[in-house]
């Protein structure tokens, strides 16, 4: 088996899809294939992978944009969490699995920023594709305290569910650089550095001024 993983540049706000494949297998998903999911079918096709799910990471537009495009393109079945409102063929549960040839993809239900947010992961070799939820340097925005108190939760669950060395690839490109480790983010996240809820609520209602303190993008 070869794992096969890319992440590619889409266009939206500093978007990020990906291909997640097993070459011997010459089977693929591709995950937030939004804004130009031609660019991201593209990666697949030349190197003779079949797409045989469109998985997104939570609902929101910007993730699932290129849904339609991209299962003209390759035929192949739309998941996302199950209570989506999002159309789907395939409804993920928290904890439920996707074989990928040889890789198992696994997810998470973590919601906070959005209720059907997912995070994906590959446990062989430890890939966390991270949506919404965990960015480089930042945590995805939550639109009430309640939500992110949620999103608390479910920061918490990854953080004690995943090995430090786990990769993490968020949905966009907003840190100082395209891609992480958990126990990384553990050291440098500002969020994640919060010792408690009470913390991290007060450093979500002051992040703007946090931010243009300490030089932050």
């Amino acid at each position: 088996m070869q794992f096969v993983f890319e992440q590619i540049r889409i266009g939206g706000d500093r978007n990020f899809g990906y291909l997640v494949g097993d070459r011997d297998a010459k089977k693929a998903v591709i995950v937030d294939p939004a804004y130009t999911p031609e660019a991201v079918v593209e990666r697949a096709t030349v190197q003779g992978l079949t797409v045989t799910h469109i998985v997104n990471t939570h609902g929101h537009g910007d993730h699932v944009n290129g849904n339609a495009k991209a299962k003209e393109l390759t035929g192949a079945r739309v998941a996302i969490f199950k209570d989506s409102p999002v159309p789907h063929d395939i409804g993920l549960e928290d904890n439920g699995t996707l074989k990928v040839g040889a890789f198992t993809l696994r997810f998470l239900h973590t919601p906070g920023h959005i209720p059907d947010h997912l995070v994906v992961y590959i446990e062989e070799p430890k890939v966390a594709i991270t949506g919404d939820l965990i960015f480089v340097g930042k945590v995805g925005g939550t639109g009430s305290e309640a939500d992110a108190r949620t999103e608390w939760a479910s920061l918490q669950r990854v953080l004690k569910e995943l090995p430090g060395e786990a990769t993490v690839w968020p949905g966009h490109d907003y840190g100082c650089r395209p891609a992480s480790t958990i126990a990384l983010e553990k050291a440098a996240n500002p969020f994640l550095r919060c010792k408690d809820l009470g913390e991290f609520l007060a450093l979500k209602a002051g992040w703007p001024s946090f931010k243009a303190q300490h030089g932050l993008k």
